[in-house]
């Protein structure tokens, strides 16, 4: 009942420029980075760097720090956000935070040493250890990064509106039987999310209940993924009546359970409206002291509305728990 069909498709053609001209917008779904853990405090703000006048740069080395999706692609334009930390851990533990700036290609005006500089690009990311001195230089990072758009359809190719569906991704691999680390919750279907090159456990749920299909999606670097995974669910509306087609009676308890009789979701009104994987359920609606319930089959595709009716003769809430 959670399996499903993985329908996705990788571009051939590099999507590199998409990708780097993509405007930051990409809003809550940017933030962080896929790397090893590093202890990098966050900066208090993000400014463009300042320009300094030549009195203000005397001693000081100027970097110009520049990212790539790929080795030899063209340079990303806007989107990255770059950090640059001392090496060495001050009093408290943490790397200090020397320097930060976002949008393309930046230069910066630094003491000569060593530094860390960690560029982030949505949630790709690099981490590279530069050295300056007095001389202009100029390094470059290759993010090893690609984009990911993930959709989903009901059996059959039927829509599934966008309020509906959600999205987790998770690390493509099992580490000693633990579960997989989440990257990112809660992604909106037909956004693009930049991530490093790699393979992808994608989740998506289909309303609230147990519509759920897993899927592994490889993203390339330097490409856009587009993936389309196919649910097996309906939406059903369920309503208590005295007598078929009648008005739905108020003050109803509702409780579906699978087959085996596993409870599957509880609700109170005189609807009650859900998306269900296919399969066998029954459902028991409860009015003032009386019980009522009929088993029911959903079939994937076919969104419709169950009536189940009180009948004078169905046990009572004791009766029942007798």
């Amino acid at each position: 009942m959670l399996s499903g069909r993985l329908l996705y498709r990788i571009s051939r053609a590099l999507a590199t420029a998409c990708l780097a001209c993509s405007s930051v917008a990409a809003g809550a779904q940017d933030f962080g980075d896929r790397l090893p853990r590093l202890d990098l405090p966050e900066p208090p703000s993000i400014a463009a760097p300042q320009q300094t006048s030549p009195l203000a740069t005397a001693g000081l080395g100027r970097i110009t720090l520049s990212a790539q999706l790929v080795a030899s692609g063209p340079e990303v334009s806007r989107g990255l956000i770059w950090r640059v930390f001392d090496t060495e851990p001050g009093p408290d533990g943490k790397l200090r935070l020397v320097a930060s700036a976002k949008g393309g290609t930046q230069s910066f005006d630094l003491m000569p040493g060593q530094y860390l500089v960690h560029a982030s690009y949505g949630r790709a990311g690099a981490t590279k250890r530069i050295s300056v001195g007095t001389s202009a230089k100029r390094e470059d990072f290759v993010l090893d990064a690609g984009g990911l758009t993930l959709n989903a359809e009901n059996s059959g190719g039927n829509h599934i509106p966008d309020d509906k569906l959600r999205f987790s991704i998770y690390e493509g691999d099992e580490v000693d039987g633990k579960d997989r680390a989440l990257i990112l919750p809660d992604v909106k279907p037909k956004s693009v999310v930049r991530l490093n090159a790699g393979t992808y456990h994608v989740v998506s749920t289909y309303g609230s209940v147990n519509a759920v299909v897993r899927s592994d999606i490889k993203v390339e670097s330097g490409k856009l993924t587009e993936a389309t995974v196919e649910h097996h669910a309906a939406e059903l509306t369920m309503k208590l009546v005295r007598e078929a087609g009648g008005e739905a009676i108020a003050d109803t308890s509702w409780s579906v359970l699978t087959g085996s009789g596993d409870p599957v979701r509880e609700s109170v009104g005189a609807y009650a409206t859900m998306v269900l994987a296919e399969g066998d359920y029954t459902i028991v609606a409860k009015n003032r002291d009386h019980i009522y319930q009929r088993d029911f089959t959903v079939v994937a595709g076919e969104n419709q509305e169950v009536e189940v009716l009180a009948d004078e003769s169905a046990p009572t809430a004791l009766e029942g728990a007798d």
